[in-house]
């Protein structure tokens, strides 16, 4: 199962990259519609992404951006920091970063698909950003020493781990004492056992965002297992019915119970 699902996200962000280089496209992360577009076109980030950012950077950038927040916006980025996005797909949070830390600072985006990884570096070419690094690697394992992050960013990633208690062990040990956890994922509110059973089994459900992720206080109890202090996940976009059902390839969903929501999930590595 744990090879199946990441060899589904691997085929599905793989195939993301390769439409925004081959065709221009947008990129979909959802079969049938997409986490970054509902069926009416809406932006699921919430518009989160300002047009000044957006003016700055590559178009490839946007194109390739699945995500449901933007993390650079709500995160406490600061110049001189040194920043980790976990899944940075085709770079636009990296590059984003970047610029906030200016300098004497650094953004790493960490990513397991090759395709989406040169991506990402085509958009870091041609923005001209020279303080920003691309890795390849599991968000499970972390290729970075203990300590050395200020900030641990990610968009719509945490939600496709595997083994989350893991992912998030990995942040807290690459994190400087005092360091900040600060990620837009896709968060179940209420009683997530009222999903259709099926979905929540479906590898491709999984690698569409969905059925990988976690409920408000699922998030809450691993964030404090994995030692981070000051929890809080604030609402920032919530899925109505109509594009649930699409995004999710059914023809019905419970109206009542459970929602699901974009959120910024924020925590802190405590200091010395």
């Amino acid at each position: 199962m744990r090879k199946g699902i990441k060899d589904a996200i691997k085929k599905r962000y793989a195939g993301a990259a390769l439409t925004v280089k081959q065709s221009g496209g947008r990129a979909s992360c959802c079969s049938g519609s997409s986490c970054c577009s509902n069926p009416s076109g809406i932006d699921l980030t919430g518009g989160s992404y300002t047009p000044d950012e957006l003016a700055h950077l590559p178009a490839d950038a946007w194109l390739a951006s699945l995500g449901c927040g933007n993390p650079t916006a709500l995160a406490e980025i600061s110049e001189g920091d040194v920043v980790l996005d976990l899944g940075s797909g085709g770079g636009i949070d990296v590059l984003l970063s970047a610029k906030r830390v200016g300098p004497s600072g650094k953004a790493y985006g960490l990513d397991m698909t090759d395709e989406m990884l040169s991506l990402a570096r085509q958009n870091q070419q041609k923005s001209g950003i020279t303080n920003a690094e691309f890795l390849k690697g599991d968000i499970e394992q972390i290729p970075l020493p203990d300590n050395h992050v200020d900030v641990v960013i990610s968009n719509c990633v945490i939600n496709l781990a595997v083994d989350k208690d893991k992912a998030l062990r990995e942040a807290f040990r690459v994190l400087k004492p005092g360091g900040r956890f600060a990620v837009s994922d896709i968060v179940f509110l209420g009683d997530k056992s009222l999903v259709p059973e099926h979905l929540m089994k479906e590898v491709e459900q999984w690698a569409s965002c969905l059925s990988g992720a976690l409920a408000e206080e699922e998030y809450r109890s691993k964030l404090k297992g994995a030692g981070f202090t000051d929890i809080s996940i604030q609402v920032t976009q919530v899925y109505d019915e109509t594009s649930l059902k699409q995004w999710a390839g059914v023809s019905s969903w419970p109206k009542d119970g459970v929602q699901v929501v974009s959120a910024f999930v924020h925590a802190r590595k405590p200091g010395y």
